[in-house]
């Protein structure tokens, strides 16, 4: 295991001593598919309760984890993670899909989840990040670096998305980002090339000069909104 985190580890344990339940690490680490300068640690965080007191008691572990370029881990109680899995169905499924304990009791792994808000969150999940990158695109028009930086951090998000497009779908939802990819353009029909050309440069088998992002762009929005347009099908009358 890397080192960053077992200091996390200890820190944690330190900390919250009786009080922590349950450390997960998750997503694309745990996948194998994680990659320097564009991939993070993903850490669940769970306690016996959340006050004010543990809240100052990780203060100092958060500012520490996120200074090493990671997000800080989530909290909950035990408690929440049982009662919100169906608000937070997409988080917590993909939490199942890829987790690793690191300490503690799995409180993962028997979760159930509700499928009752599953496809809304998809499509809203979708359609909200399609409208946020259409958004700062926007402003990047005139900078292609800046346009290339912007096209190479949403691409894993999407992948993500896809799946779960095809999990709705009924089809395998795999963690790699690439196998995601083959399985959408079979089921969605989409051209996943563009996203492979960014999964390349985040991989460093393509150099950024190397990728005009503008003539991308134009082919990348086309295939999510292709994605979309399949999740929100299911929500017709007779949707399939």
């Amino acid at each position: 295991m890397d080192k960053a985190l077992d200091r996390l580890l200890e820190r944690l344990r330190k900390a919250f001593g009786e009080r922590l339940v349950s450390v997960v690490l998750y997503g694309s680490a745990v996948a194998g598919d994680r990659h320097e300068g564009f991939s993070d640690y993903n850490v669940l965080c769970v306690l016996s309760e959340i006050t004010p007191r543990e809240l100052t008691d990780a203060a100092d572990i958060f500012r520490w984890w996120r200074e090493l370029g990671n997000p800080a881990p989530l909290l909950l109680t035990e408690r929440e993670v049982a009662s919100s899995a169906d608000c937070f169905a997409i988080e917590f499924r993909d939490i199942q899909w890829q987790h690793r304990l690191l300490d503690g009791r799995d409180v993962i792994a028997s979760l159930s989840t509700d499928d009752t808000f599953y496809r809304a969150q998809v499509e809203h999940d979708l359609r909200a990040k399609l409208l946020r990158l259409r958004q700062k695109a926007a402003g990047m028009m005139a900078d292609p670096n800046l346009l290339r930086r912007l096209l190479l951090d949403s691409v894993a998000t999407f992948c993500v998305l896809f799946r779960h497009a095809l999990a709705l779908h009924g089809a395998a939802a795999p963690p790699q980002k690439r196998e995601v990819l083959r399985l959408a353009a079979e089921r969605f029909g989409i051209d996943p090339a563009p996203f492979a050309t960014l999964l390349d440069v985040r991989e460093r088998r393509r150099k950024p000069a190397e990728v005009d992002p503008l003539p991308l762009l134009a082919v990348y929005l086309e295939q999510i909104a292709r994605v979309i347009e399949a999740v929100d099908s299911l929500g017709r009358p007779g949707g399939a």
